[in-house]
C-alpha cells in the first residue's frame, strides 16, 4: 500500500485515539488547552530556530560555502512547524523532535547514512575506454 495513503488513514486514527485517552485522564478542557499551548509554543520555537538557521545560512554564504545543511534544516523546521499547527499529540511530538536541533541532526544523520548506502548499491559500473570509429560508408550518409 502507498505510504502516503497509509499515513493519511493512520495519522487521524492515532490522533483520535490519543485525544480520547488523554481527554479521559485530564479532562476535555485541559486536553484542548494543551493542544493550543503546544501549537503556540511550537510556532514560536520554530520561528526562533528558523531565524537561527537563516543566520547560520548567511554566515555560510559569507564564507563562500554552500549552506546545504541550513537549507535542509530550514525545510525540516517548516515541516515541523506544520506538524505542530495540526491539532494532535502524535504530530506535536514529531514536530518538536524535528524542530529541536539535537534530534534534527540525529534524524539527518540516519537519513544520510541510508541514502549513502543506497547510493553505494547503485554505483556498480564497469569502467572502460571507447573509441569512435567512423568508416567511409557512414560519412556518405
Amino acid at each position: 500500500m502507498n505510504t502516503l495513503l497509509l499515513s493519511i488513514i493512520l495519522v487521524p486514527v492515532v490522533e483520535i485515539y490519543l485525544f480520547i485517552k488523554i481527554g479521559a485522564k485530564i479532562g476535555a478542557f485541559n486536553t484542548i488547552l494543551l493542544v493550543f499551548i503546544t501549537a503556540f509554543t511550537g510556532i514560536f520555537y520554530a520561528r526562533y530556530e528558523g531565524l537561527n538557521t537563516l543566520k547560520s545560512g548567511f554566515s555560510q554564504m559569507i564564507k563562500n560555502q554552500v549552506p546545504a545543511y541550513e537549507m535542509l534544516s530550514g525545510a525540516a523546521i517548516a515541516f515541523g512547524a506544520l506538524l505542530l499547527i495540526i491539532p494532535g499529540f502524535a504530530t506535536d511530538v514529531l514536530g518538536f523532535l524535528i524542530i529541536f536541533p539535537i534530534t534534527r541532526k540525529l534524524i539527518f544523520g540516519k537519513v544520510s547514512t541510508k541514502l549513502k548506502d543506497k547510493k553505494k548499491i547503485k554505483e556498480d559500473y564497469i569502467e572502460g575506454e571507447f573509441e569512435d570509429i567512423e568508416s567511409d560508408d557512414e560519412r556518405k550518409f
